[in-house]
């Protein structure tokens, strides 16, 4: 059995909901990685290390402010959405929308390792889906750094790998309900 195949997403922690504005709401994921603010950006900002570990394809680099991406998202029914990164000082904060929301990075040093900070606007029927799909992309994210990739997990996927279990988790955290997920036609 491969390290993909028995992978299962830890439990629900690290997040909260900030800010309440109307239907968009925003989550703020913390989580602390044992490599340095500079091996985090570059898998931030790099396609071929986003195409590792986060729920997008980018067509270019992200890592310079005024830079124009198309970021496509993983899976069964891939969206496209072009974005301008706001903002890319490195490596400290990354700034860009997807899909009309959001974005926010920012990288603290602790040590020889990095605290990382996601800020995303997400609609609030959407809030615990966002924390859950977040949540296993960044723990993807920690053990590609350090050299265990196995590969993204997004969509119809992460449903084998503990998605439903962490959505109901960070819905019962944020108070609300937990919208299900159900596969498009054919899968």
């Amino acid at each position: 059995m491969t390290d993909r195949e028995q992978y299962m997403a830890g439990p629900a922690h690290g997040a909260e909901v900030v800010r309440k504005d109307g239907e968009t709401w925003t989550l703020i994921l913390v989580r602390e990685l044992r490599h340095s603010p500079e091996k985090v950006w570059q898998a931030l900002t790099d396609p071929a290390h986003l195409s590792e570990w986060a729920p997008f394809d980018a067509s270019a680099n992200l890592g310079s402010t005024g830079a124009n991406v198309k970021l496509t998202m993983a899976g069964p029914n891939p969206q496209s959405f072009e974005t301008i990164v706001k903002r890319a000082d490195a490596p400290k904060v990354l700034e860009y929308t997807w899909g009309g929301n959001d974005i926010r990075w920012e990288l603290e040093a602790v040590g020889q390792s990095t605290r990382l900070t996601l800020w995303h606007n997400i609609d609030r029927r959407f809030i615990s889906w966002g924390a859950a799909g977040w949540h296993m992309c960044l723990e993807v994210l920690d053990r590609s750094l350090g050299g265990n990739s196995i590969g993204r997990i997004v969509g119809p996927d992460a449903m084998k790998h503990g998605w439903p279990r962490l959505n109901k988790e960070y819905a019962a955290q944020f108070r609300v309900e937990a919208p299900e997920w159900k596969a498009p036609e054919g899968q």
